[in-house]
This record gives structure tokens, C-alpha cells and sequence, in this order.
């Protein structure tokens, strides 16, 4: 299997097109960087990537069918709100078809992604409390125990003040 630099890595997430303008851009101008080499400024930006790609067209029908299936109101069709609103969408659906052309085939898996469980794989949490209660400290507090530690209770219920008025 090839390892992949991190320049020929990040050739994948940039387009074929935008790599070679980005190549030739860093060649015939210099980057001001810092002391170690990283640039004062960005050297390209997602918009000038997505600007390479066509923009998609949303119709309003499927506009009005995002809005039903979110449960929203869509804005009348013609208004200024809703034209502002297809153009955020068609940048939104040019962004995820931009990152669907990433071909991640030749990428070398360095490691798998550590696993985050708290609980070693295939264990999980045990329900049984009997169990809990014997692995317990014995002077650990618990249950209702705990209400006598909080500074407000009420018929043996914690009490949490709220900045909202009772109506």
C-alpha cells in the first residue's frame, strides 16, 4: 500500500482544477510566513474552491418540501427571503456535493479511531442494582440520601429556581 504525503493527502481534498491553480499560484508569488513556516494569511478558501464547481438549482417545489419535512413554514414564493433562502441552500447542496467528489480510495489508514466508549468494547452498562449497589462504596450517598445535600427541596423533590414567571 502507498502512504500518502500530507501535500499528495490534501491533493484529494482539493479539486484536480484548484490544486494546479494553487501550485502554480504558490510558485510564481511568494507566501509571507511566520517564523515556523505557516502562512500570515490563507492561501485559499473554501469559497474559491466551490466557486470552480456549477451551483445547483432548488425549485421551490423541493424548497416547500424541505420546509413540510422540518416541520417549518416555508416564506412566500417571489419574496426577497425566499430567494435569499434558495440561494443559502444551493451553495448548502453545492458544499455536500463538493465533498461527495473527494476520492478517499488511495488514503492509507494510519490507525483505526480510538475508541471513545468509556466501557471496554462489548461491555456495557449494567442495569442490575444489586450488583451497583455492591460495587458501591460504603460510604458513598445515594438515592434519596442525596436530597439532604441540596439547598432546596421540597416534599422530598429537589427545588430549581427558573428566571421564568409561574402563569
Amino acid at each position: 500500500m502507498r502512504r500518502l504525503s500530507r501535500c499528495s493527502l490534501s491533493r484529494h481534498f482539493i479539486s484536480s482544477l484548484t490544486y494546479r491553480q494553487f501550485v502554480t499560484r504558490s510558485k510564481s508569488t511568494l507566501v509571507e510566513v511566520d517564523s515556523v513556516g505557516i502562512p500570515l494569511k490563507p492561501i485559499w478558501s473554501v469559497n474559491e474552491l466551490l466557486s470552480s464547481y456549477p451551483r445547483p438549482a432548488v425549485s421551490p417545489s423541493e424548497l416547500k418540501r424541505l420546509h413540510e419535512l422540518s416541520a417549518l413554514i416555508p416564506p412566500a414564493d417571489g419574496t426577497p427571503e425566499h430567494a435569499k433562502l434558495a440561494q443559502e441552500m444551493e451553495e448548502l447542496v453545492k458544499l455536500v456535493e463538493a465533498v461527495k467528489l473527494v476520492d478517499v480510495g488511495e488514503v492509507v489508514e494510519e490507525g483505526a479511531v480510538p475508541d471513545g466508549r468509556i466501557w471496554a468494547s462489548g461491555e456495557g452498562v449494567s442495569l442490575d442494582a444489586e450488583a451497583f449497589a455492591a460495587s458501591e462504596d460504603a460510604d458513598a450517598v445515594s438515592g434519596r440520601a442525596l436530597l439532604a445535600h441540596a439547598s432546596r427541596t421540597m416534599e422530598g423533590l429537589y427545588v430549581v429556581e427558573t428566571d421564568k414567571p409561574r402563569g
